[in-house]
């Protein structure tokens, strides 16, 4: 729990490793989320979950393996989260960008890929995208505004901008293929803004 001018904000981050909060237990999940957000102001879930490389850059909604590896079911478990009282939801694992999900008005990014990484990771393609995620809410926790700053990775000495923007283009397609339901709109400067609300 941290005090950041006035306004208390929980963390608490969950994986399907041996010693981690478990991802898999989503009765525990909610306990453990709601319990801090009675604590905090601003409640926010990190987990480390959902297969590994390329080929896994949609999120599935069941449960996906790596090398042998339950690594949770990350829609339903960032949907309990939220469900919980949590008012943001960061995933990463995959090692690639995955999209971004609106839900009961709040902001699920089911993966922001790597972002300072080299050395025994390859960075071709999409591991090398290096997305940088802004989120404002209100002090409740409702999703106001975003944006999506795009760096990318060649080697060694930390992530560049990347004037292409391939990083916001890819979770700007990825979000609009997974979740058409959700009230999103990405712009081409990065930001992301919800829909007009239009009466049925």
């Amino acid at each position: 729990i941290v005090n950041r001018k006035g306004v208390l904000y929980g963390m608490i981050a969950f994986a399907p490793n041996n010693g981690t909060l478990n991802i898999h237990n989503l009765d525990s999940v909610k306990i453990m989320v709601a319990e801090l957000v009675q604590q905090c102001d601003i409640v926010i879930v990190s987990f480390h979950g959902g297969a590994e490389g390329g080929g896994h850059a949609h999120v599935p909604r069941k449960n996906e393996y790596y090398m042998d590896e339950n690594r949770g079911d990350v829609y339903a478990f960032a949907h309990a989260a939220i469900d919980a009282g949590a008012d943001i939801v960061f995933g990463h694992g995959p090692h690639i960008p995955r999209g971004i999900e609106l839900y009961n008005d709040r902001i699920i990014a089911y993966s922001l890929g790597n972002f300072c990484t080299y050395s025994r990771f390859g960075l071709g393609g999409a591991a090398g995208m290096a997305p940088m995620l802004e989120i404002t809410a209100d002090i409740e926790g409702k999703f106001l505004e975003g944006r999506i700053i795009s760096f990318k990775q060649e080697g060694e000495g930390g992530p560049i901008p990347d004037k292409e923007r391939k990083a916001q283009n890819e979770i700007a397609q990825l979000s609009q293929a997974d979740f058409p339901e959700s009230l999103l709109i990405f712009k081409e400067n990065g930001k992301i803004i919800r829909a007009p609300f239009t009466p049925q």
